[in-house]
């Protein structure tokens, strides 16, 4: 039978707190900001799209000019 891994489970307590935390912390500055905090953000930038998306194709007209 397997043993529960403690170790795992407490990591994972401490990160969904810290998470908790840090969400508290940006609905708490961004109500005192009002329109000010909204625009000094820049919008997140998705990871996973980067990260995975191909290179652009090239078009047939590129090629052209460099034949």
């Amino acid at each position: 039978m397997a043993r529960p891994n403690y170790s795992f489970e407490k990591r994972q307590r401490e990160l969904a707190k810290k998470r908790k935390k840090e969400e508290k912390a940006a609905v708490k500055a961004g109500s005192h900001g009002g329109d000010a905090g909204a625009t000094s953000e820049a919008p997140p930038v998705p990871v996973a799209a980067s990260i995975d998306a191909p290179p652009p194709a090239e078009s047939p007209a590129e090629h052209a000019e460099t034949a």
